[in-house]
């Protein structure tokens, strides 16, 4: 018990937990010999299995393919570069379809969006263009006005300094940026300017 209590409260997830436990097994364990063409095919195999599951980056599929004891570097790279040949592992088009899917789901800005990115282990130079695009057709504007619009179809409008507060947080966590939330919740807002801006400065500090 003393242990699983150990690892919920570190910063550490489950998965990252288990493949810790997974490379300290690999490393008390002696060293096979690998069969270069058995572990290409295999690894083919399996990166395709994960791929059909849901799409990923080049990065995750990588440290995910890396996982197994009876693959190797060499018999990874050669199953991504046959997979970008075939045009199934992309992380241009990857980042652009996760993007896109997040923003019709739910009105999110753009700083969410680039962690999440960021998470998945895309380039960065990669996930600009990706969002770039994705906000041209979908403006910050346009979305957070929705967030509001559903916030205070379920809130009511914001008439006071912690409902502006909150409402300043809620928009906060949903990545827009302070200066578009400061713009459009003093249209939204009942509250005096000053209010406001004393709502975000303690937002901000919460952040």
């Amino acid at each position: 018990m003393q242990k699983r209590r150990k690892y919920r409260s570190g910063s550490k997830s489950v998965r990252q937990i288990n493949s810790d436990l997974e490379d300290e097994k690999r490393k008390a364990r002696p060293a096979r010999p690998i069969d270069a063409e058995k572990a290409r095919a295999r690894t083919l195999q399996r990166a395709v299995k994960l791929l059909a599951a849901k799409p990923r980056s080049v990065a995750e599929l990588r440290e995910r393919l890396l996982e197994k004891e009876w693959t190797n570097e060499e018999a990874v790279e050669a199953a991504l570069a046959r997979l970008k040949e075939y045009g199934y592992l992309d992380d241009e088009r990857f980042a652009f379809g996760f993007a896109s899917y997040r923003v019709r789901q739910k009105p999110v800005g753009r700083e969410r969006l680039k962690r999440d990115l960021q998470m998945k282990q895309v380039p960065r130079e990669t996930a600009d263009a990706a969002l770039d695009l994705v906000y041209e057709e979908t403006p910050e504007e346009e979305l957070i006005a929705r967030a509001i619009e559903r916030r205070i179809r379920l809130r009511g409008r914001p008439s006071t300094r912690q409902e502006t507060k909150s409402l300043y947080e809620h928009l906060l966590r949903l990545g827009f940026s302070y200066d578009l939330i400061i713009r459009k919740v003093r249209e939204a807002s009942d509250a005096s300017v000053e209010e406001d801006q004393d709502a975000l400065d303690d937002a901000a500090q919460a952040e």
